[in-house]
């Protein structure tokens, strides 16, 4: 069993890499020694990997262009985690979905962030669905990931309004706001040991005793 905090994790993802660069910055994790040991992406070039070279963080490219079905690319992503025995695999703007061949492996140590109040708006595309359909709130949600689409328990979400005059890329970025604040949250709580799956429910445990 893993100490508190000593955590490994790896990080998924396809594009820019905020959220990867939130986790990387977060000074709660790095106090409790949680450490980002690889980070894997399906897109060559995608800026995620920049950041992860300048935090000394070890890439590795996965293009999914050269595999000829999902279930191939998730056991050459298998093969490459293999190296860094992660404890914990976050994703962070992966525009792939994982197969049970995958999930199985990594049973209930797979989160995600998704930038909406799950179970509202799955998927892609998601601000401009939330302006189009008129809702006045929407957020974000820290997932364990399942075999579904953005359907795994949910371990923490944060609310953000909705303006008349917002665009997409308006809204886009005070919902990132908030995934930066939650994500390394619902990693802390995971290295603590405090998330208990039941059922469809997530319970957080108090803190210990010391």
């Amino acid at each position: 069993m893993l100490g508190e905090g000593k955590l490994k994790i790896a990080v998924l993802a396809s594009g820019y890499g905020s959220n990867f660069q939130a986790i990387q910055d977060s000074s709660v994790l790095r106090e409790i020694g949680v450490q980002i040991v690889c980070c894997v992406t399906n897109v060559p070039g995608a800026f995620v990997t920049e950041r992860a070279k300048r935090a000394g963080v070890p890439v590795e490219v996965i293009d999914h262009k050269i595999y000829t079905n999902r279930e191939a690319y998730d056991r050459e992503l298998l093969a490459r985690l293999d190296q860094y025995k992660p404890d914990l695999v976050c994703l962070a703007g992966f525009m792939r979905i994982l197969s049970p061949v995958f999930l199985r492996a990594y049973s209930r140590r797979v989160i995600n962030i998704h930038p909406s109040l799950l179970p509202a708006f799955p998927g892609i595309r998601i601000h401009e669905q939330v302006i189009d359909y008129g809702v006045r709130f929407t957020g974000c949600t820290v997932h364990f990931v399942d075999e579904g689409v953005d359907t795994g328990p949910i371990i923490l979400q944060a609310v953000v309004r909705v303006d008349d005059d917002d665009t997409p890329e308006k809204l886009a970025d005070r919902v990132h706001e908030e995934e930066y604040r939650i994500y390394p949250e619902a990693i802390r709580l995971f290295a603590q040991k405090r998330l208990v799956i039941d059922g469809r429910r997530v319970k957080i445990l108090p803190p210990q005793n010391r």
